[in-house]
Parts: structure tokens; sequence; C-alpha cells
């Protein structure tokens, strides 16, 4: 049985912002998001320049060739971050996150680095199939903190992995069996971070092309960020002992997502 690969592709820069430091592509063999920091225009620099080392990857690949295939592409959008950092120094300190996979029938590979993440439908189950790479992900996993502490952990939005090109890149690798009828979402925090994983499923399972699913999911964030903001606006009259200030995934709200669904061709 081939398998065909449905997809779409939504961004939005959100209510607060005017730029947009995510870069995506998607296409019928790879899907890919990168969410870029450093300010804005050193992240947009960095989230494009990855993507682009990436695109060539969306051709037919033997399912023994999709991890390597995928590793070498991003130690070359590592190496290019690299030679833009030396040729801009003020660029110096940008950065990206990365989730990408790339088919082969009835094969996927998976690239993932950063907090950007990834999640499948299989059956009526969804589930997350990538790892957070951030400090408050290392204290969960140790049983320091709880997955209810992660929200308010002062340092959730720091990273402990990012293609930078100043470090030897890092992803995490690994490849799944495909099956007709899953649904793919790749999304970067903008999503994940203001949308429950109920509601993702939900969309999800509900609705099924993907262009509308992506659009309900850029709707869902949007209110979801709105919402949070309201939630930490100072009382009228009242000081505010805090400031806003845009750090790692600071104030924001321009989720980016690819939903697609594999079906038989």
């Amino acid at each position: 049985m081939t398998l065909a690969l449905r997809y779409a592709v939504r961004s939005d820069v959100g209510l607060l912002r005017e730029g947009n430091e995510d870069s995506a592509y998607a296409g019928p063999h790879l899907l890919a998001i990168a969410d870029g920091m450093g300010g804005h225009a050193a992240g947009e620099v960095a989230s494009a320049a990855t993507i682009t080392a990436l695109a060539p990857l969306d051709a037919e690949h033997p399912a023994s060739d999709l991890v390597n295939a995928l590793a070498g592409a991003v130690a070359s959008a590592n190496m290019r971050l690299q030679e833009l950092i030396i040729s801009d120094p003020s660029v110096e300190g940008m950065g990206t996150t990365l989730t990408a996979l790339l088919w082969s029938d009835g094969q996927a590979a998976l690239c993932h680095i950063g907090d950007s993440r990834a999640y499948v439908l299989r059956n009526g189950q969804f589930y997350q199939i990538t790892h957070d790479h951030t400090l408050v992900q290392s204290l969960v996993d140790e049983g320091k903190i709880t997955e209810d502490d992660v929200a308010t952990h002062p340092h959730r939005s720091l990273l402990l992995r990012a293609l930078d090109g100043r470090t030897v890149a890092d992803p995490d690798l690994s490849t799944h069996e495909t099956m007709a009828g899953d649904r793919y979402l790749l999304c970067s925090d903008g999503l994940s971070g203001v949308v429950t994983e109920q509601t993702l499923h939900q969309t999800l399972g509900s609705v099924w092309d993907p262009e509308k699913a992506a659009l309900q999911l850029i709707e869902l964030a949007i209110r979801g960020r709105a919402g949070y903001l309201g939630q930490r606006l100072p009382r009228p009259g009242r000081p505010s002992g805090g400031r806003c200030r845009r750090g790692r995934h600071g104030v924001r709200s321009r989720p980016q997502r690819r939903a697609a669904r594999l079906r038989r061709r």
C-alpha cells in the first residue's frame, strides 16, 4: 500500500508583534518548523537559514537513508549559522529550534532540537513524539517539579539545546512507522504553550481537512494568548511590580503549525 501526505501550513504574527521569527516548510516528503531566537532580525535569519538547508530533502529517499539525510542537513544548517555569525557579528547570539519529519513510504524519520513539538493522532490516541530540550522539562524528568509547575516556573523558557552556529548540533533523531489515517502536527510553542493537548486532540480529531484544521489552531492560539495576557494585566489603579520583557520566548502570539494526514493513494 502506498501512502501519500496531505498537508497544510499556516503562520500568524498574532496580536502583539510586528515580526515573525518562525520559518517552515511543507511538501510531499518533508515537514519542518524552526522557531528563531535572538531578537526579531537575528531570529528570523536563523530560522530561515535552517529551513533553507533542509528544503532540498523534499524528495524520494530510501527508508534506510532518512535519518542520515536529516542529520546531514542539520549539520549543514548549523554550519551555515556559523558562517552568518562570522560574516555579521551583530547576529551573534541568534539560534533556532528545529522539528522536522522526513517521509518515505511507510517510514518517517524525526529530527528534533529545542522546544517546538511534533504530535501524532493515531486510532483516536493523541501523543507527543518529541521531548522538549528545556530546563523545566529536565526538572520534570528528574522529579523535582511537576507538569503543573511548568507554566509558572521562572526559567520555563530556558533552552538546553538549539541550533546556534557555535556549538555542535545535537538533535534527537528517530524513526517511526507510519499508518494510513495518521495525523501529524508540528508546531512552535506559540501553539503548544497556550493551547492544551486535550484541545489539540479534539481539533485534529474533528476537523479532517488539514487547511481548516490549521486555521482553527491559529484561532485557538490567538484566543489562548489573549486570555493569558489578560490574566497578567495589573488591576487599574494598582502599581505593578513586574516588567514586560522579551526573553527567549517572552510575549508572543504568532503560532505556526503544520497539520498533516496520511491517506491511501
